[in-house]
């Protein structure tokens, strides 16, 4: 590829990456991706909390954007923008993203916007730590702001959304993922919160806690008087060893009980929340 090949797939990728803001905010927040010319729109789900965000696209046009789907277990959300014939990304088959591959990731990271970085892919598919969902996991600097925003190949091929950083490396939803998303939605039994994975030590013993971000307007889990800064423990008295151990207990449905702890105290509390079904948002 020539400079000016790569120069063409980097100029593109800026032209369908947008800044994200959520209601009321005056700094950008995170990044998306316009993923067709009509106005559908892709992001992380912690980017957007809430029914609306406020959308810049490339060219400076400032949009409220309608948030149409959600899926806090694969953190991804789908918006829609009254706007059409927009340069849109073309995704490329995550399956056939092989090491070793140049990558390119293009966000809004500390407010300079369309910032762009380079890596390579060092692998596709799970982390222990985190559980069996795949991952790209790449070589490159994401900042905060960057979430949200496109990962693609040398040719500007769209091939993760960018997530987060896990040992040293950058992990992106990979485009097979957010493909089925926009196609199925999210659909089963939810408990409404999105959660981050962090290690604890309860009791003198290491322990795997989720750390509860965001709660779902209206879901069980308000109901059930969680709170944002809660770090689940355990569901159905199992502990957790990964993020997938709360989705396999929601997924049984009905009702589900969950350890958690909350603020500074070490003590250690319990709700039984009965769970509800949705498409649009699920977790």
């Amino acid at each position: 590829m020539s400079p000016q090949e790569f120069g063409n797939a980097s100029e593109l990728l800026r032209r369908v990456t947008v800044q994200v803001r959520g209601p009321g905010s005056s700094a950008g927040s995170g990044s998306g991706v316009v993923w067709s010319a009509d106005g559908l729109l892709v992001t992380n789900a912690h980017v957007t909390r809430g029914d609306h965000a406020a959308v810049e696209l490339w060219d400076g046009r400032r949009l409220e954007a309608a948030v149409t789907a959600r899926d806090p277990r694969r953190d991804l959300a789908a918006l829609r923008v009254p706007a059409g014939d927009l340069p849109a990304a073309t995704p490329r088959d995550s399956d056939t993203l092989r090491p070793g591959e140049l990558v390119i990731a293009v966000g809004n990271p500390l407010g300079f916007i369309g910032a762009l970085t380079t890596g390579v892919v060092h692998a596709v598919g799970p982390l222990p730590a985190i559980g069996p969902q795949s991952w790209v996991q790449a070589g490159v600097r994401l900042a905060p702001g960057n979430s949200g925003g496109p990962l693609a190949d040398a040719t500007g091929r769209i091939v993760g959304i960018n997530t987060m950083i896990a040992g040293g490396l950058a992990l992106a939803v990979p485009s097979n993922a957010v493909c089925r998303f926009l196609r199925q939605g999210a659909s089963g039994p939810y408990l409404g919160v999105t959660v981050r994975p962090i290690p604890l030590r309860v009791d003198g013993r290491r322990t795997l806690g989720l750390l509860v971000l965001e709660i779902t307007p209206g879901s069980p889990a308000q109901t059930a008087s969680l709170f944002v800064g809660d770090v689940l423990l355990a569901a159905q008295d199992r502990t957790f060893r990964s993020p997938d151990d709360l989705s396999r207990a929601i997924a049984a449905g009905g009702l589900v009980r969950v350890r958690f702890l909350r603020g500074k105290s070490t003590v250690l509390r319990e709700v039984a929340v009965r769970l509800g079904t949705s498409r649009a948002e699920a977790a």
